[in-house]
């Protein structure tokens, strides 16, 4: 495994590793990292997107160690977790966010690209959860955050490798946060649930479908994940947050009707997923090798004009109290002003 050299932080600063670094959610959290000072663990394949998402980390005023990793090899995994104990000292904060999809009808996967997508979309999260636990546990304290997506609940069409290892990181984090418990550990873990991200998966993962393939609007800016992802590391006794007003939408109409939604995504899940442009031949793959080995993706993608960088929700869901109160007050003021009309 090849490193890049790098300085070690003057004073104690918090030691946050980020898988999935590269591009995306995962460069975009490294970045906000960086901006409270944090060292920072880039834990990716591509040389260069490693390298442009180092660059932008020691930019935003954190400390940069580039860690090439596949992390579907959990001896790659445990390298890495030693790696970076070695050359940036105790891991404060471990972030789960690589992945790799296929976009595709489920006949139209082979066994070994579903296995593939599986073992770096959910098995990647239970290798690095296995390699940092310990040393976190050892130490008593220590966060591990899971990016997880509102599939994780709600399997859509298209993408029943994606939504398959989504679920599956969804019970496994629900069963080892239990455990945690039990044990009345210091150390926390928590999941942080998004929306349809504007991020560069939709230019480089693996599709069979015959137009290009695209977010399902409302999309959010990977900043926006960004942002939730380290007020989770930064609040982890919630067992998770859920991000965009979409994700919650999605999550309670599966809680209430999961029949309807079966049958109206079977009815829109096809086409909204796609563009009206022809999936161009020469499109660059994923799922085996990196796609920004020669080339930076950079942190966003392809829909800029149409992503948004707000969420009210995210705001009102990291406030429950403020926005309590002003709920409170607000019922207060409007039942004050309907006893003296009476």
């Amino acid at each position: 495994m090849n490193s890049q050299q790098t300085r070690k932080p003057a004073a104690r600063s918090r030691v946050v590793a980020v898988t999935g670094a590269s591009g995306g959610i995962g460069r975009a959290t490294a970045i906000e990292f960086a901006r409270q000072g944090a060292a920072v663990a880039l834990v990716a394949r591509g040389e260069q997107g490693l390298k442009a998402a180092a660059e932008q980390v020691r930019a935003a005023g954190g400390v940069a160690l580039v860690v090439p990793t596949d992390m579907a090899d959990p001896a790659q995994v445990q390298e890495a977790v030693d790696q970076i104990e070695a050359e940036l000292g105790a891991i404060d904060v471990w972030v789960n966010v690589a992945f790799t999809s296929v976009f595709s009808r489920f006949d139209h996967i082979t066994p070994a690209e579903f296995a593939r997508v599986t073992e770096v979309s959910y098995l990647g999260y239970v290798y690095a959860s296995m390699a940092v636990l310990p040393l976190m546990k050892g130490r008593g304290r220590g966060t591990i955050v899971h990016v997880g997506s509102a599939l994780a609940y709600r399997g859509i069409p298209l993408q029943t490798a994606y939504c398959g290892s989504k679920h599956a990181i969804q019970g496994f984090h629900e069963s080892l946060r239990c455990e945690l418990l039990h044990d009345k550990s210091p150390v926390k873990v928590t999941m942080v649930q998004m929306p349809a991200v504007n991020t560069p998966q939709f230019s480089w993962v693996l599709s069979r479908l015959p137009r290009r393939p695209q977010p399902v609007p409302p999309i959010y800016q990977p900043e926006v994940a960004a942002r939730a992802v380290v007020h989770a590391a930064d609040h982890p006794q919630r067992r998770e947050y859920w991000v965009g007003g979409s994700t919650v939408g999605t999550l309670i109409a599966n809680a209430v009707a999961p029949g309807i939604l079966d049958r109206y995504l079977a009815r829109t899940g096809m086409s909204s997923q796609q563009t009206q442009e022809p999936q161009p031949s020469d499109a660059p793959v994923n799922l085996w090798d990196p796609a920004d080995q020669d080339h930076d993706f950079g942190a966003h993608g392809r829909f800029d004009a149409r992503s948004t960088s707000r969420s009210p929700q995210v705001w009102a869901s990291q406030h429950h109290g403020v926005v309590g109160a002003g709920a409170a007050l607000v019922g207060g003021l409007v039942a004050g002003i309907w006893a003296r009309r009476r």
